[in-house]
């Protein structure tokens, strides 16, 4: 008789979980070179999971050179595109295999519901290794008309050394989406997990080598800002993909200017709206997926919706629905599965969340929520929380807060809508629910925003989309098969026949 996977099964596995915490270089788990470490605590109860690596930029230089020598060699980069394609499948398939294991890191690791690591991150990030495994061997070059006399040429090759600097909300598919599309492309990568969330993407290494990715092509370097840093500046790294705030993807852009130019590119902040118009074809649906927009992850997703739009005709409905939802997004504890909302990634982070909520409860109007609450003996836990802001300049309704937040605003047309939502700086994502073709139709054209959705909200689940933002959301995009050519460099060649 199968197991029952419930609440004791998971707290029964975390007990007896090997955890690694070397750094990967060059084919080996190594110490940091002066044996510094630091602790991986869950933000669950505070407590210690691990001793990790504190990499510094000593440790930096030794798994970039490891990257560039492993391409300058060919080992990877000059494999066939079928070739590297398979080694990929089967290093998605051993990530399948160790999906509970690494669904529990995860959720250890950075407080998510174990519904959803097992549920959507590891499948999330299994399907984007698979996906960019399969498109890599469909791609093709160019052969331009030209005149006769000659034949050219224009394909697109591997970069070299990619470093990817990866954020703590989803410590592994943010990571998937930069290196599946690297590797794929046949580049070398060095990956920077947040210092927050590292153990997963350590244990994936070990998994990579296993698959038979070669040494020196699958790097990884835990470590703080510094280790960031030591990447952005590093004249022998060729591109740097960075998810996270703004402030840091500005010094990452000013790093890689002052070295070698290197490549950059930034998926950066959000704070999205979600146009609910009075002709909104279910206001009851509208109202579940606004809370999900915003509650789910514990609010922390850069594209969240964390402004909702309502126009006024409707607001008393939307909102009584809204409230009512909001009550199944009460925190629990993140290893039971009946859990839907976890903890805050650490209390740095929750002070943080908190101090908005201060803020807003000078400028707005708190609908529900806003208390810190005690599970699991400690940890870092926080009601979900609604605010109702008569004034759409406020900073709760337009500074990215990155916590189970939401500001309601109301309007009463679908310009002053627009205006609203296209007044921050960000232009991650946006969504407008209505009947009238004419009204989706304006509002996807004139929502300043990557990815715009049409009654519903973050509900599709398709790496055919490309993902990224307009504005100060960031550059290039992740995911899709135009994430594959931001690894690559176009090279015309020419070729005079006669």
């Amino acid at each position: 008789m199968p197991q029952i996977k419930d609440h004791a099964y998971w707290l029964e596995r975390s007990e007896k979980l090997q955890i690694e915490g070397r750094a990967f270089i060059d084919g080996a788990y190594v110490d940091a070179c002066n044996g510094a470490t630091f602790w991986s605590q869950s933000p669950i109860d505070g407590k210690p999971l691990a001793a990790v690596a504190l990499c510094a930029e000593v440790d930096v230089d030794l798994a970039v050179a490891a990257a560039r020598r492993s391409f300058d060699a060919g080992v990877w980069a000059d494999k066939s595109a079928r070739d590297r394609k398979a080694v990929l499948l089967k290093w998605a398939a051993l990530l399948e295999a160790h999906a509970e294991e690494l669904a529990l890191l995860e959720s250890l690791d950075s407080g998510k519901p174990i519904g959803d690591t097992t549920g959507g991150d590891l499948p999330g990030t299994i399907y984007c290794l698979q996906w960019f495994a399969e498109l890599v061997d469909k791609v093709h070059g160019e052969v331009p008309a030209t005149d006769p006399q000659f034949f050219g040429t224009v394909t697109h090759q591997a970069l070299g050394v990619v470093a990817a600097v990866v954020p703590w909300n989803y410590p592994l598919l943010m990571a998937a989406w930069k290196f599946a599309p690297a590797l794929a492309a046949g580049n070398s990568v060095v990956l920077k997990p947040s210092e927050k969330s590292p153990l997963s993407a350590l244990r994936i290494a070990g998994l990579a080598l296993q698959a038979g990715i070669p040494a020196g092509v699958f790097n990884v370097v835990a470590g703080d800002g510094a280790a960031g840093r030591a990447l952005s500046l590093h004249p022998d790294v060729d591109c740097i993909a960075f998810t996270g705030s703004g402030k840091v993807g500005r010094e990452i852009a000013k790093n890689a200017a002052a070295s070698n130019l290197k490549r950059v590119w930034l998926e950066l902040g959000g704070k999205s709206a979600n146009i609910v118009m009075a002709d909104c074809p279910d206001i009851a649906q509208a109202a579940r997926s606004a809370a999900a927009a915003i509650f789910s992850n514990m609010g922390q997703i850069c594209s969240a919706g964390s402004r909702l739009l309502v126009q006024r005709s409707i607001a008393t409905a939307l909102i009584g629905e809204l409230l009512e939802v909001s009550k199944g997004y009460q925190p629990g504890h993140p290893l039971d599965p009946q859990t839907v909302t976890g903890a805050i990634i650490d209390n740095a982070q929750l002070d943080r969340v908190c101090s908005y909520i201060e803020i807003g409860k000078q400028q707005a109007q708190l609908l529900s929520g806003g208390n810190r609450l005690s599970l699991a003996d400690a940890g870092a836990y926080l009601e979900p929380t609604i605010f109702l802001a008569e004034d759409a300049s406020a900073r709760i309704a337009n500074e990215e807060i990155f916590g189970p937040v939401l500001v309601v605003i109301l309007f009463d047309t679908l310009d002053e809508a627009i205006a609203i939502a296209n007044q921050t700086e960000y232009g991650l994502a946006a969504a407008v629910w209505s009947s009238d073709i004419k009204t989706i139709r304006t509002a996807t054209r004139k929502l300043k925003a990557g990815t715009v959705w049409v009654n519903c909200y973050d509900e599709l689940v398709d790496m055919n989309f490309p993902f990224g933002g307009f504005k100060e959301s960031g550059n290039g995009r992740d995911n899709s098969a135009h994430a594959l050519s931001k690894y690559t460099e176009l090279k015309s060649t020419i070729i005079r026949c006669c």
